[in-house]
């Protein structure tokens, strides 16, 4: 494992364990309704909404260019916000480390 993948696991598991303490604390739902509590929290709900559409946009091109299904990370980053994008971007890595290593045994 080299250091970007390592980095994205150690993003992935940080940000899962920080999802799984809001939704046994306050529920899918709630996290919705802390981002509609007022006009600060407003601001950071759209600015993940349009964060994640951003990824959404590159995630389609980046797959379509490496001949990759970029959908199933774009569903679940409509259910899930950004765990989508960092589970692309893993995938995106293990391939892109595992590329050479294929093409030997071929």
């Amino acid at each position: 494992m080299n250091w970007k993948t390592g980095i994205l696991v150690l993003v992935l598991l940080d940000f899962a364990a920080l999802t799984g303490w809001a939704l046994y604390e306050v529920g899918y739902l709630g996290i919705f309704q802390a981002g509609l509590a007022g006009p600060g929290a407003m601001q950071v709900l759209a600015d993940l909404v349009i964060a994640c559409g951003l990824a959404c946009v590159w995630m389609v091109a980046d797959a379509r260019a490496r001949g990759a299904n970029p959908w199933p990370y774009v569903l679940i980053t409509l259910a899930a916000g950004s765990f989508g994008p960092l589970l692309y971007l893993l995938q995106r890595q293990l391939r892109a480390s595992s590329g050479p290593a294929r093409a030997a045994v071929s």
